[in-house]
């Protein structure tokens, strides 16, 4: 009898695609973990963001471009994460 907490996608899933689950919502996990690494990083380079913008020179605001690729790289590994790790999550 299929487990009827499951989606209806994934009650009928041989061992193969049910490892391939894991492994991909492993992934999204992963992606999970480092998007909230880089918000940390983040936070840390917004102490630095406001006087770099404004003491340095002309278009020379190193912490600035650090501060926005964090941003890019928390956005994109955190949707690439949650659109991985969705479905109903396994119990350890």
């Amino acid at each position: 009898m299929a487990n009827t907490l499951l989606p209806p996608e994934e009650r009928n899933l041989t061992p193969e695609q049910v490892e391939a689950l894991d492994k991909r919502r492993d992934l999204g996990h992963t992606f999970l973990v480092i998007a909230g690494q880089f918000t940390v990083l983040a936070c840390v380079l917004l102490l630095w963001v406001g006087q770099d913008l404004q003491y340095s020179p002309g278009w020379a605001h190193p912490m600035a471009y650090y501060f926005a690729l964090a941003l890019i790289l928390i956005t994109v590994f955190g949707i690439a994460g949650l659109i991985l790790r969705k479905g109903t999550p396994r119990i350890d």
